[in-house]
């Protein structure tokens, strides 16, 4: 079994119909999440969208955490993510894949970059907790 390090809580408040508050732990202003039709009203991201941009966010801060620890300061780094839905056996929409694209600000043959390569993803808190179940292929790209 795994020890526990840390944890957190955070509320939902159902608003109106599949909208919802999200009340996090922290005095940050809260956001909304709700579905999009024929279910909801698409008032803010759904959670499909929400853990895409988890897994993205969590990537990109990975690789700029291992590119700085090698002594290469970026800045600029973007991520783009495709997330795809698929059914499953039983017909109930699934995630089926996740793709994310990294660019990074350095140059192809950094060795900072070289070395993070085989790494960074091993820190993505969100990343290697979802593969279990779902296929998250990553690419990275240097634009410098």
């Amino acid at each position: 079994m795994s020890e526990t390090v840390s944890s957190f809580e955070l509320t939902l408040e159902q608003l109106d119909g599949y909208e919802f508050k999200v009340g996090f732990d922290k005095a940050w202003e809260g956001w909304h999440t709700d579905e999009p039709p024929p279910l909801g009203k698409d008032a803010g991201p759904n959670p499909a969208r929400v853990l895409a941009v988890s897994i993205a966010n969590c990537l990109a801060a990975s690789l700029i955490f291992c590119l700085s620890k090698k002594g290469e300061k970026v800045s600029g780094v973007t991520a783009k993510v495709r997330l795809e839905l698929v059914r499953n056996e039983q017909k109930r929409l699934r995630i089926g894949k996740v793709d994310v694209t990294l660019r990074a600000p350095v140059e192809r043959d950094s060795p900072a970059l070289l070395q993070c390569l085989d790494t960074f993803e091993d820190f993505c808190i969100v990343t290697q907790s979802v593969r279990g179940g779902i296929d998250v292929k990553v690419n990275v790209e240097a634009v410098g």
